[in-house]
């Protein structure tokens, strides 16, 4: 599957039902996904969430109606899926600037989110990825966190580690997980990719003092590994599971965090997937 095309259809159509409710269960199909494999995918390559896009591309064109037409805004507000005229003139303004009832008066201030356009003849990497699937009972571990975000998780994570050890120089054979969660409790219409925002933790299996406790759910994980610790081996390694492999395999994956493991020289990146 060319994931740039299945990708351009997948926004040919959010452009054509704009005005209607977007069933993401039927987006996930241009990529033969489930949906949560498919917002995850649509982030990672627009670096943007799905809910935010659609948000953007709606209010974009309420604008133009809004300035075009006689239309009163609370039936724009319905036309593009706002419950009611002050959900819609809230997030208007905030994307716009103005408030819809501005617009005529100021149509210079409006505001345009362009269609993503994707080049379909991107040359796409068919090197042979190799992986394993395993299963793992209830995993409990302790740790700490900081908040970080998708453009700074990158560079943010090796820092974090960095300052682990110098602060913990005890605990420098022990602390060998990574794992990334994202803020549940920022989450947009039950859409974990509706927030940039991350905890990036890590974590040690042995109780440790002033350590917050984090339990993982039995389940089986994609595992990649990589003979190194480099923090730009891990990210290349997180980039090739996204962009190569994960478009061109059966497996759907889980709202579960993404978990790192340190072991040995290696560095495996887990992934949970459905039974």
């Amino acid at each position: 599957m060319n994931v740039y095309v299945a990708l351009n259809e997948l926004i040919e159509y959010i452009e054509n039902h704009l005005t209607d409710e977007i069933s993401y269960s039927k987006l996930a199909t241009f990529l033969g996904t489930n949906e949560y494999t498919m917002q995850s995918l649509f982030t990672l390559l627009c670096n943007i969430s799905i809910a935010d896009y659609i948000r953007m591309r709606r209010l974009s064109e309420a604008g133009f109606d809004i300035y075009k037409s006689n239309a009163k805004i609370i039936d724009i507000a319905l036309k593009y899926q706002y419950e009611n005229p002050t959900s819609f003139s809230r997030a208007f303004e905030k994307f716009h600037g103005i408030k819809p009832s501005q617009v005529k008066s100021h149509p210079e201030k409006l505001k345009v989110y362009t269609k993503i356009v994707f080049n379909e003849q991107i040359s796409i990497n068919t090197e042979k990825i190799e992986y394993s699937i395993v299963e793992l009972d209830e995993l409990t571990l302790y740790g700490k966190y900081i908040n970080t975000t998708f453009e700074t998780i990158s560079k943010d994570a090796p820092n974090f580690w960095q300052k682990m050890f110098r602060e913990y120089p005890q605990y420098y054979d022990i602390l060998d997980y990574g794992m990334t969660v994202y803020l549940d409790n920022e989450l947009e219409n039950n859409d974990r990719f509706s927030t940039k925002h991350y905890e990036y933790w890590i974590l040690s299996k042995t109780p440790l003092p002033d350590f917050k406790k984090y339990t993982l759910p039995k389940s089986k994980w994609l595992k990649l590994s990589v003979s190194s610790y480099l923090p730009k081996d891990i990210h290349e390694l997180v980039l090739k599971f996204y962009l190569s492999f994960l478009p061109s395999c059966k497996y759907n994956i889980k709202s579960l965090p993404e978990l790192e493991y340190y072991h040995n020289g290696m560095a495996d990146f887990l992934v949970a997937i459905e039974d």
